[in-house]
């Protein structure tokens, strides 16, 4: 079985230590490359072609809505799952808009970072069943 390849990026690296020991428990998972910001991630999963990039939104140099943007750009077909703070559908909207496949909140990654790279690598969505509007399901519609 091929390894399941991810680049990591976050701008608080002790965070990206905390997901890196994560992933690092998830059997057929490798962190082929870290980044602080998004225009490192989007450097380095242009160059890397990982199966997955994980994501946070707010980083600094490009946001990480930005660097989806550059990736699909530069033709990176590399699948995204989004991990962040922000658990406002709205932000889950922005993300999905620019062909994220995932969205984790950090207050679940321990949970949910695995069932979203399966998810995800099957072809399907995972968005954190935390995100949520109006007490329904996630999104409302």
């Amino acid at each position: 079985m091929t390894a399941i390849r991810i680049v990591l990026a976050d701008d608080f690296a002790p965070w990206r230590q905390i997901v890196r020991s994560i992933l690092d428990g998830i059997p057929g998972v490798c962190v082929v490359a870290e980044a602080s910001d998004g225009q490192e991630a989007a450097q380095k999963a242009e160059t890397l072609l990982p199966d997955i990039v994980l994501l946070d939104i707010s980083m600094p140099v490009l946001n990480g809505i930005e660097a989806v943007d550059q990736l699909h750009r530069s033709g990176c077909n590399s699948k995204i799952i989004f991990v962040t703070v922000h658990s406002d559908p709205d932000f889950v909207r922005s993300c999905l808009a620019v062909g994220a496949a995932g969205y984790v909140i950090k207050p679940r990654v321990a949970t949910d970072l695995q069932p979203a790279i399966s998810q995800v690598l099957a072809g399907h969505s995972f968005i954190s069943p935390d995100v949520v509007e109006d007490n329904q399901s996630p999104l409302g519609n």
